[in-house]
């Protein structure tokens, strides 16, 4: 009982700390002669995530400064302290602080709906609720003139219901790790056929800009520094509150050892296009192999982060009914593990582009309550289907394309819940039931646990 009051009292006390760090870092950002001092240890709800980079991280780079029209940089959607993403905890502190005046509150992409009323702090609060409550980006997407459908009807409570420039909201993925990308937004839309990762990076930059900021533009130079900014920053959880450091005992948990993680695309890819020709390894997470027996320390705590790293890698998945995989091989029924998908070595996210529709847009699901409804037609044969984002079938216009989005990076999990694209699974627990129920794994309740722990560590 004493050790688990410590350790309740222990994480209290981070998750305050984490409120500080979130103010301290909006005051440097203001001060354009700052540094984050690297490996900077930010606490989070299971330990201290950090970043590392080969350069100074300048706060006062570009990717800090207000380049738009609205007050906004690419730092008001991507702070440090949220694993270079932005949570609903400190959405909600910059909300209070500065009485939804943050450019971060903007009616552009912030609020529910451009026509939201935000003329009082109370209409505010409902205007920006998604962005309140979890963490959602409004995104404006043309349906392709070519679209193989049509959006025949949109339910939206907060209104933009136009089935032309169609309205989804979706999390704002990390600005760091960007090495081990192999599509560049949710639905790729700014991975672009015989770019390079660094070209599509400076068209995101500009896009971005353009966007959320709604600037005129972005100087060449400019571009290029937002990119060698982005391109240096490696974060990963650094520490756990039980663990210790997750790079001690022979484990190479944290950001520095991620710097170095080889990676290039198709190099662990399950479907034979890893350009050397090596056979698809599903034990693709090795970071804590050496924790397997551990026997010192925070050994029960360290066991189960290598009893969870191991189910992630070999559990048996009965995959079916994905789209991207089940439909593409013609098989009802894929022998996999959580590997099959997340199969880049210690990152996590897929080696190749390879947007897939799991269910994370059921409308069914209770952690999608909120969100609007899409139905769309099929022009050939007048099939329907409804779902919460239409997702990769935005940029395609592809029917099978329905629902379709990439696997991110993995690292820094605990730094930014909530999860899926949608925000659909408030923490790690439930995304791991979400998987558990959809494809009737059958973990036990120490199997949860060891996962989570694992995907804690990350």
């Amino acid at each position: 009982m004493t050790k688990f009051r410590f350790r309740k009292s222990f994480i209290c006390l981070a998750l305050l700390l984490a409120g500080i760090a979130s103010r301290t870092q909006q005051t440097l950002e203001a001060q354009s002669n700052s540094q984050l001092p690297n490996l900077l240890h930010i606490p989070n709800s299971s330990g201290f995530v950090a970043t590392f980079s080969d350069t100074p991280i300048d706060l006062g780079s570009p990717f800090f400064r207000s380049l738009g029209t609205n007050g906004r940089s690419c730092g008001t959607c991507h702070q440090p302290s949220d694993g270079w993403s932005i949570t609903p905890r400190s959405i909600r502190q910059r909300f209070n602080v500065s009485g939804g005046a943050d450019p971060l509150f903007r009616t552009n992409d912030g609020s529910n709906c451009n026509t939201s009323d935000v003329s009082s702090l109370n209409a505010m609060k409902q205007s920006y609720s998604l962005l309140l409550d979890k963490g959602l980006i409004r995104v404006e997407l043309s349906v392709p003139p070519t679209a193989e459908f049509a959006v025949s009807t949109v339910v939206n409570p907060y209104g933009c219901s136009n089935t032309a420039n169609v309205s989804v909201y979706r999390r704002p993925l990390p600005s760091a790790n960007l090495r081990f990308l192999s599509a560049v937004m949710w639905d790729g839309r700014e991975t672009h056929s015989g770019n390079t990762l660094r070209q599509n990076l400076l068209q995101q930059s500009l896009d971005a800009t353009t966007g959320h900021a709604q600037g005129v533009g972005l100087s060449a130079d400019n571009q290029q520094a937002i990119v060698n900014f982005e391109m240096q920053l490696y974060t990963a959880q650094i520490s756990d509150f039980q663990a210790g450091m997750l790079n001690s005992g022979g484990a190479t948990g944290g950001p520095q050892g991620l710097s170095q993680q080889e990676f290039f695309i198709g190099i662990n890819d399950p479907l034979g296009q890893n350009p050397t020709g090596a056979p698809f390894d599903s034990k693709a997470m090795n970071l804590f192999n050496g924790w397997t027996d551990a026997a010192y320390g925070q050994q029960y705590a360290r066991r189960s982060i290598a009893r969870g790293q191991a189910l992630f890698n070999t559990k048996p998945i009965n995959i079916t009914g994905v789209g991207g995989l089940n439909d593409d091989l013609n098989l009802a029924v894929i022998p996999g593990t959580c590997t099959t998908c997340h199969d880049s070595p210690n990152a996590g996210d897929h080696s190749v582009i390879a947007p897939l529709n799991i269910g994370v847009n059921d409308p069914s699901l209770a952690g999608n309550a909120g969100l609007p409804l899409f139905t769309l037609v099929n022009l050939t044969t007048h099939e329907t289907l409804t779902t919460t984002d239409p997702g990769r079938a935005l940029i395609s216009g592809r029917w099978r394309d329905i629902g379709k989005t990439k696997g991110p990076v993995l690292r820094g999990l605990a730094s930014r819940p909530p999860y899926f694209h949608n925000g659909s699974a408030a923490t790690l627990r439930d995304a791991v039931e979400f998987y558990n129920t959809r494809f009737q794994i059958g973990f036990t309740a120490q199997e949860k646990t060891d996962l989570v722990n694992f995907l804690s560590a990350l």
